[in-house]
């Protein structure tokens, strides 16, 4: 399998899960999602899997600031309606590290363990999301935005090329890099595109 090397130093996210450790998928419940296994279950890398991603790092820190994340254990709000531009695509992402699902996920074992009801949209927020602790209430706002991360000027020449079906097999590869080259670029400047606002 063969991906861009940069995929291997995005910061992995650790999760604490008690229900796989009840089920003993992991031992103590311990285990870790890294960019790549969000990749392959977009199908993709793109700045809005890298966004939402990053926006998920970023907001179980400052909820877990001394510990290790619980994964199930936290609520997650879209501004957006799930039909809406890309909230889907990073819902997708954002339910993959948290567990939270909307309506669809795992029902529970005796009323423990439940992971559905945790995602809304439509929420009446100002962030990208808003990630609480169900546990303590603790919220924080995350904003993404990577605007300043500009691509680079040859992608569209090459994109138009590609849609007109004129491309040659050597500027597909080269768009393909240059478009993983601003993925890389927004991980590398994460201070800039991502900002968390702790709520309570």
């Amino acid at each position: 399998m063969n991906y861009p090397d940069f995929f291997n130093e995005v910061e992995v996210i650790k999760v604490q899960d008690p229900l796989s450790a009840v089920l003993g998928a992991f031992v103590k419940g311990e285990y870790e999602f890294n960019y790549l296994d969000v990749v392959k279950s977009a199908g993709h890398s793109c700045p809005t899997v890298a966004g939402a991603y990053l926006i998920t790092a970023e907001a179980l820190k400052a909820l877990y600031p001394d510990e290790v994340a619980v994964r199930g254990n936290i609520k997650v709000e879209f501004k957006e309606s799930l039909e809406e531009g890309v909230a889907g695509v990073i819902s997708n992402v954002v339910s993959q590290i948290t567990g939270a699902t909307d309506k669809s996920g795992f029902k529970g074992l005796a009323g423990k363990f439940a992971r559905h009801s945790l995602m809304d949209f439509d929420a009446y927020i100002d962030s990208s999301a808003r990630f609480t602790r169900v546990d303590t209430g603790k919220s924080v706002d995350v904003m993404y935005d990577p605007s300043s991360i500009m691509p680079s000027p040859n992608m569209q020449p090459l994109m138009q090329k590609m849609m007109g079906g004129l491309a040659q097999p050597i500027e597909i590869k080269e768009f393909g890099e240059l478009w993983q080259d601003r993925v890389k670029r927004i991980f590398e400047n994460t201070q800039s595109v991502v900002r968390v606002v702790p709520l309570t």
